[in-house]
């Protein structure tokens, strides 16, 4: 407009053609100034267009490859995984679940469909997922699931969660499978669709203020023993699977199992699938039972020492 006395409408197409390198003929021919002035227009529109389509380029092709090595990552170290836990859904009771789990040592991997949530997850280091839906039989799959120990679907709709257990159930028989239900009488539907427990947040939460009111210290002191992130003190569950032939029949007294190792035998699972409390020392103890013990690390080392290498 001041080198040629275009108007506005005129001066901008120019640019715009000549920025654009589309090269149309000018509107009216241009003057010596307006020659050199086009030159530098050029060659830094040029310039200025490479860089801005270089960058964009850059960040759209580093995200895609970035995301996408970190998702082979995930799926390599997935692929390896034997007796893990899979968990569907991560809001507030998923979330809990994996910490608790990861507190534990357990190998987890989260099953997710959100988006904003799976964003949230691939923060965390080492946090192994896929995303997907729950309840289909290739996201499942991709979760290793034949090969997982347990699975905790944490969804918050109760008709989901149905889905997911028997999807599941299906595909590996033998696994755990632990449920959230939010409805009363979805535990009983999910039940009959193979979960092992049923877990009702709602329940529990009122039953757990209850108590705190009626008997605040038994409460605290079993949170202690369970929730807490302690190395004083754990109860463990400890099969008899692998327990030594001359162990065999042999009642807890003649184990010398608190003796030699200072843990204590407080309950027992039967094959039949009744518990015993505070068992008495001349119960015999069988290679089907499952022991609940409780002591310090070292003595429940020593506990299973003696158990399964005999006295």
């Amino acid at each position: 407009m001041l080198i040629e006395d275009y108007r506005f409408l005129d001066a901008l197409y120019m640019t715009i053609i000549t920025i654009s390198t589309v090269g149309f003929s000018e509107v009216v021919p241009l003057s010596d100034y307006g020659k050199i002035f086009t030159i530098f227009l050029i060659v830094i529109s040029l310039g200025v267009f490479g860089y801005v389509l270089t960058s964009i380029t850059r960040l759209i092709i580093e995200g895609v490859l970035h995301q996408s090595f970190k998702e082979y990552q995930v799926r390599k170290k997935i692929v390896k995984l034997k007796n893990h836990v899979i968990v569907c859904g991560y809001g507030r009771n998923g979330y809990q679940a994996c910490v608790e789990l990861m507190e534990h040592d357990e190998k987890v991997v989260i099953v997710e469909k959100r988006d904003h949530v799976i964003e949230r997850i691939t923060d965390i280091p080492g946090m192994l997922y896929v995303q997907g839906d729950a309840s289909s039989e290739d996201v499942l799959e991709v979760a290793q699931i034949r090969r997982a120990k347990a699975l905790i679907t944490a969804l918050p709709n109760d008709a989901d969660n149905i889905f997911v257990v028997l999807t599941a159930r299906e595909m590996n028989p033998g696994m755990r499978i632990i449920s959230r239900a939010s409805n009363f009488g979805s535990d009983v539907k999910l039940r009959r669709a193979g979960a092992t427990n049923v877990i009702m947040p709602d329940r529990i939460g009122g039953q757990r203020m209850a108590k705190l009111v009626a008997q605040p210290d038994v409460v605290e002191f079993i949170e202690y023993i369970l929730l807490q992130n302690t190395k004083d003190v754990q109860l463990l569950e400890i099969t008899c699977t692998n327990m030594a032939q001359s162990n065999m029949n042999k009642t807890a007294r003649d184990l010398k199992l608190r003796e030699l190792s200072g843990a204590n035998l407080i309950g027992i699972k039967t094959e039949e699938g009744s518990y015993i409390f505070n068992p008495s020392p001349d119960i015999e103890i069988s290679h089907e039972d499952k022991l609940f013990v409780i002591g310090t690390p070292t003595q429940l080392g020593k506990f299973e020492k003696v158990l399964n290498n005999g006295v």
